[in-house]
């Protein structure tokens, strides 16, 4: 079951959200406040899995205690909860799990509950993302490996592929093979070096040691250690703007 936290500044609307909460059966609320400055003290000390936030609060926006949640070592998955719909694309650009408007609609909360718990089902873990998140300025990344949550220095990194329905992570001196597909790990390598270069490749562009012409106007890639990538047309473009050539 997920720990859940409420902001709201209206008590009625707390009280709602917590109810249909409970009739879910999927998400207890382990504390709520209208306060900005409590809510960062309690989701701190609490460290739910889910905060539902309204956007306007009496001191300061539901946006601000979005951003300041990001530094948190937990960082908790974030649901607007509020009347404004005009405040989404600047929610979703806080990676906002979910956007539900008042009045609630007890459909729409089961929905993005359920959306959470598939997140957790696939192995995108709440946790292992806030792991992640804070590694980013050490230069490294999170990856799970079977019952393993392997910590890799990025510039060890080869390339990421996808095959026979597994993703494989290669290093200089390893190889590793984790559940998470190619998609999340392309989030993860975003503020890195990282390009995709294939549907099934991404590649760590300071270990390109040649780009060799294939046929139909694709290339492959000669990697420093010996490993050759397969470029796909779809992909040509954005190589050829980023190594200019």
């Amino acid at each position: 079951m997920l720990k859940a936290f409420i902001v709201d500044d209206e008590p009625l609307a707390r009280d709602e959200l917590a109810y249909l909460l409970k009739r879910s059966r999927k998400a207890e609320v382990i504390g709520e406040t209208d306060c900005f400055e409590d809510a960062v003290e309690k989701i701190k000390e609490l460290a739910p899995d889910v905060v539902f936030l309204d956007i306007e609060l009496t001191e300061k926006s539901g946006l601000e205690l979005a951003n300041k949640l990001q530094s948190f070592s937990k960082i908790p998955a974030i649901i607007f909860a509020t009347a404004y719909d005009e405040y989404a694309l600047q929610a979703f650009d806080l990676s906002a799990s979910d956007y539900i408007l008042k009045p609630f609609e007890e459909a729409r909360i089961h929905q993005a509950l359920d959306k959470l718990v598939k997140n957790y089902a696939a192995g995108d873990l709440i946790v292992e993302e806030s792991i992640s998140h804070s590694l980013k300025n050490s230069g490294k990344i999170a990856v799970l490996e079977e019952e393993r949550i392997i910590l890799l220095d990025f510039k060890e990194i080869i390339y990421i592929g996808a095959l026979d329905g597994k993703t494989i992570v290669k290093t200089f001196n390893d190889q590793f093979v984790t559940s998470e597909t190619l998609v999340s790990l392309e989030k993860k390598t975003a503020a890195f070096s990282f390009i995709r270069v294939h549907r099934s490749y991404l590649v760590n562009f300071q270990h390109i040691v040649e780009i060799q012409p294939w046929f139909n106007s694709t290339y492959n890639l000669l990697m420093k250690e010996h490993s050759t990538i397969p470029v796909s047309r779809t992909y040509v473009r954005q190589l050829r703007a980023l190594l200019g050539f």
